[in-house]
């Protein structure tokens, strides 16, 4: 499935990488993630993964052919899942994502952050 992710309604500007375990690469997203997040991305087997730490305001896109190719050429497989997007990463310059996987899953539900230091 490549393609655009079809996200939730709600404010989705500020996200980060939650958790990266063998066998799952968990987005956390919210207006502020300092206290909570509303809004997870798991996405299942990743296989390959740009992503950075930390980024506010993405734009998912569908990948462009030659993103598919180096993906299916890097990974030897074509991923059940291959998503993009463009986000502003604090610099001066939009930073790119892309992630493969075999799956992936829209998660929506208030999680309290209370174990994670608050962001200056």
């Amino acid at each position: 499935m490549a393609g655009v992710i079809e996200l939730p309604e709600g404010s989705w500007w500020d996200w980060d990488v939650l958790s990266w375990r063998p066998g799952e690469l968990r987005l956390a997203a919210g207006h502020d993630l300092a206290y909570h997040h509303g809004l997870e991305l798991v996405f299942t087997d990743p296989l390959y993964v740009v992503c950075p730490a930390a980024f506010q305001d993405p734009v998912f896109r569908a990948p462009t052919p030659d993103e598919a190719a180096l993906v299916a050429r890097r990974c030897g497989e074509t991923p059940g899942v291959l998503v993009a997007f463009e986000a502003d990463g604090g610099g001066p310059e939009p930073v790119s994502g892309l992630i493969a996987a075999g799956g992936l899953e829209v998660v929506r539900g208030l999680v309290l952050r209370h174990g994670h230091r608050q962001r200056r």
